[in-house]
């Protein structure tokens, strides 16, 4: 029997290591399409409308899960290892556990999002692990990142501080709270040189800022630059 030393070719070539491949199951989008998420936007006019989508540094680094929320121009960022539908799904697990199923419900009622394969099981987020309603999932067109334009303006504000093809992997969660904290505290024009934060508020009450984690930052103190990473890092 030859062993694999006697093999020239085994031992020639190294192990191909095997590109981890994402697949995106089409029928998910079965009646959540762009087409029907207007029909039931039209038909329930009074939900608020979250948008959801990812912000990459280095490709097969980690990435960011960006939670919008439309009405408020407020936006949660989530560090997660790898860019797959399970690492979204244990974010909203999390959110539901710690916010309870009546505020995650109140505040996240329709989910919009790209066709990226991390958002290819909607089953998952729609329910809970019991089968209860939560949620509902809609997809935007292939190729119209328009159609979740509030949620891509904001992330021009994520790109102040860690611009694109920046590895993230040095990064913590608490490097992206202080981050999102600073964001979601500089005020905008649209809303009335209010910020994100103070609409947020209004809109919600401060139980559930304070239930996500999220600090109002004083405006002289807001910063939109990688500096708060430094200035975090002096305190600690």
């Amino acid at each position: 029997m030859q062993k694999h030393i006697d093999l020239p070719r085994k031992v020639r070539y190294a192990r191909r290591k095997r590109k981890k491949v994402y697949k995106v199951d089409k029928s998910c989008r079965l009646w959540r399409t762009y087409a029907d998420y207007q029909l039931y936007i039209r038909e329930h006019p009074d939900l608020p409308v979250t948008q959801i989508d990812s912000v990459e540094g280095r490709k097969g680094g980690k990435v960011l899960l960006t939670i919008h929320f439309v009405k408020a121009e407020f936006m949660l960022a989530y560090l997660r290892d790898h860019n797959d539908s399970q690492s979204v799904i244990d974010v909203f697990e999390q959110l539901y556990f710690e916010l309870r199923p009546d505020r995650f419900m109140s505040l996240m009622p329709v989910l919009l999002g790209d066709n990226g394969s991390e958002f290819s099981n909607p089953k998952a987020l729609e329910s809970d692990r019991q089968g209860n309603h939560r949620t509902k999932v809609f997809y935007c067109d292939v190729s119209a990142p328009h159609q979740k334009g509030s949620a891509e303006r904001n992330h021009e504000f994520i790109r102040m501080f860690i611009p694109k093809g920046t590895p993230m992997d040095d990064f913590s969660q608490d490097d992206i709270s202080v981050m999102m904290n600073h964001i979601n505290s500089y005020g905008r024009s649209s809303l009335g040189d209010k910020s994100p934060y103070e609409v947020m508020e209004f809109l919600y009450g401060p139980e559930i800022l304070k239930l996500l984690g999220c600090t109002r930052i004083s405006p002289d103190d807001v910063t939109l630059s990688p500096f708060v990473f430094k200035k975090e890092g002096e305190q600690k």
